[in-house]
């Protein structure tokens, strides 16, 4: 339908709703109009009596409602443009509406069908029947309507369709584009005025002009929130009282040090104000602060996960807590069978502290913070007395065992992880062989001296009193020559009868032993990050290769051992995988010894580090073992190209079976 089929227009215009009704005529007579479609509407809706409460009259659909919404709820800083003779004029807009054609004639034709079907399930009764000459009437009195059932009366759908339906609908005339009426309409939107005097206004900078084009939304400043609980700006952050500040970043890290909340809340931060708030909102784990648990669970919460209200929710979370103040890990299976909460809840309390280890359990995020202790034994001691008390309500509400009341000595006595690197390791034993050198020198010359005063001679031997020497090479070198081929022939392997002290190619000068370590550490990062996972043989195999693109010369052809290649192999990141190789195999000592790359840094490390999980319980593994296993660690359902990744990277196919990279036999 075009503007030139219009005959005539109606409206129902409602202020108060900002809505508007527009009852716009089709012209039946268009060759493009369906007459069979507009009778066959016609009755459905109006049936075959005509009256005044008929929608069509002509018995066709001769009509079309629209029905208006609002397009926009701030229209401000809308306006219509016209552009007239280098001029533009711009009128500011007060109200945008958007009509779409209303369908009520269609719930009007189901009110008639139903009806229909109504009387003709009634016409079945027989029409025989005598009617009864007397009937009983049952008079009801209405009760007097109160100010509130009146509201809602008003306010009711029903009552709002009513007043609808009575409202009248206004005549409305049609201009068309090239009328005179419509024209003179028009010149309202160019402005009369003329010269910069009279538009004072204009006569602005153009900051100011921009300002006055869009102001500041004043709903938007006034919903934003203070401070947003996932991400902090901390301009607006230090605004706020410093309990609010300590509040909220404690509420967002969940675990802190002493040292790092007090960077964040800037220079000139007072320690002893900053050490009174953070008491209120945290406790004192390991020499950090973690939040208290009635911050994260407010009082009238529960869990999104089970629906668990709040007060058990803190008092689960508080176990977790206090285990990690008695070890330095924590089982999850433990906790949940203590708490009997579900292993969503479990899960949260344990990720906002501590990190999973694949066969360990859950570690502490952070190390034993020493400093803090050590600068601040009161606050620790009052710590430790409010871990008393919450120990003793956790023990009448959980009726906690002696195994779990007692920590672990092996974890208790280490407090923090002990890393020690192939650079520090050598440096160690460099140190330890000058100190027993240093010891064994004065003492031998302390048996000299008494041998002179006793006027002993001067060539007499000395058979009990030996200098011990450090042996110029502790291990035979890697053979690296070309002529004996690409294996090697090595089965010098790790050396358990010297201990992780001892240096490595002693005879190298300090420098040399650190280039040599950058190299091998270089070779042996790179090559990880293609391969993912190697046994020894392998790993070997592809060094002598490199060796062998290297120049004459090369600091790597000092001599390399085998212990310390797999000391490096260790030093990466990488981790040994004990593959229970089936009894019969027939794989040499160095095919037996499997190493992977733990962490790479990217998306799939989780993946990777289930998948190496599995392969240290079973030799080979069906496709959707690994799947279901992946999809039941890492909390989702991975498509079949991810899994194919994870696979690439570590596993081969063999037989319908997958097995790790160099460990299959054929």
């Amino acid at each position: 339908m075009t503007y030139d089929d219009v005959t005539h227009l109606s409206a129902k215009i409602k202020p108060k709703q900002q809505k508007v009704e527009l009852e716009m005529a089709i012209d039946t007579l268009n060759p493009n109009y369906c007459r069979s479609k507009g009778e066959q509407i016609a009755l459905n809706v109006d049936g075959t009596c005509t009256d005044e409460t008929s929608t069509y009259s002509s018995k066709l659909m001769d009509k079309q409602t629209f029905s208006s919404s609002q397009a926009a709820s701030n229209v401000s800083r809308y306006a219509a443009a016209v552009y007239k003779k280098g001029e533009l004029h711009l009128t500011p807009l007060h109200g945008i509406l958007q009509l779409r054609p209303s369908f009520t004639y269609l719930d009007k034709a189901d009110a008639k069908h139903r009806e229909r079907e109504a009387a003709n399930e009634g016409g079945d009764s027989s029409q025989d029947e005598a009617e009864d000459d007397v009937k009983q009437i049952t008079v009801r009195f209405s009760r007097p309507e109160t100010e509130q059932a009146r509201q809602r009366r008003v306010q009711s759908y029903e009552f709002l369709q009513k007043r609808q339906a009575e409202e009248h609908w206004v005549h409305l005339h049609y201009y068309g584009l090239k009328d005179s009426r419509s024209e003179h309409e028009r010149q309202y939107l160019f402005s009369q005025g003329h010269g910069l005097a009279e538009n004072t206004e204009l006569i602005k900078s153009p900051s100011e002009y921009l300002m006055m084009l869009m102001p500041p939304s004043v709903e938007e400043e006034n919903d934003k929130p203070m401070a947003p609980s996932n991400v902090l700006s901390m301009a607006q952050l230090r605004t706020l009282p410093l309990a609010d500040q300590i509040k909220i970043l404690m509420k967002n890290v969940k675990v802190m040090p002493f040292a790092n909340l007090l960077s964040l809340l800037g220079s000139g931060t007072d320690a002893t104000a900053v050490l009174r708030c953070v008491q209120q909102v945290a406790l004192l784990v390991q020499g950090n602060w973690v939040v208290k648990s009635d911050v994260l669970y407010p009082k009238d919460t529960s869990s999104p996960h089970s629906g668990v209200p709040a007060e058990v929710l803190c008092r689960g979370r508080d176990f977790v807590m206090w285990k990690f103040t008695q070890d330095r890990w924590v089982v999850r299976k433990e906790v949940a069978a203590v708490t009997k909460l579900c292993p969503e809840d479990v899960k949260d309390f344990l990720e906002h502290m501590s990190v999973a280890r694949i066969n360990k359990g859950w570690e502490f995020m952070l190390p034993y913070d020493e400093d803090f202790v050590k600068k601040h034994p009161d606050i620790v001691q009052r710590q430790q007395m409010l871990w008393m008390g919450i120990q003793a309500k956790l023990e009448k509400v959980y009726n906690l065992l002696k195994e779990h009341l007692t920590p672990k000595k092996q974890e208790a006595q280490s407090a923090h992880p002990l890393l020690v690197s192939g650079e520090q390791r050598v440096n160690m034993a460099k140190a330890k062989v000058k100190q027993n050198y240093g010891q064994l020198e004065k003492e031998l010359q302390k048996q000299k001296a008494e041998l002179k005063s006793n006027d002993a001679s001067a060539r007499m031997d000395i058979p009990n009193i030996r200098i011990k020497e450090e042996p110029v090479s502790g291990e035979e070198p890697m053979e690296t020559s070309a002529h004996e081929g690409l294996n090697n022939g090595l089965v010098n392997g790790l050396h358990t009868a010297q201990g992780s002290m001892d240096p490595v190619n002693g005879h190298l000068p300090g420098g040399c032993i650190d280039r040599v370590a950058q190299e091998l550490k270089a070779f042996v990062s790179s090559t990880f990050k293609k391969q993912f996972v190697l046994t020894l043989s392998e790993l070997k195999r592809l060094f002598n290769l490199h060796l062998a693109s290297l120049p004459p010369g090369h600091t790597l052809f000092s001599g390399i051992s085998d212990k310390m290649l797999q000391d490096m192999v260790l030093d990466t990141g990488c981790k040994q995988i004990l593959v229970p190789f089936p009894p019969q195999t027939a794989a040499s000592p160095d095919e037996l010894k499997v190493y992977a790359l733990w962490e790479a840094g990217d998306t799939y490390d989780q993946h990777r580090q289930v998948l190496l999980e599995i392969f240290s319980k079973n030799y080979r593994v069906r496709r959707n073992v690994i799947q279901n296993q992946l999809s039941q660690e890492c909390g989702e359902d991975l498509n079949k190209q991810e899994v194919d990744r994870v696979l690439k990277d570590c596993c081969v196919s063999y037989g319908g079976m997958w097995y790790l990279k160099g460990t299959v036999q054929s």
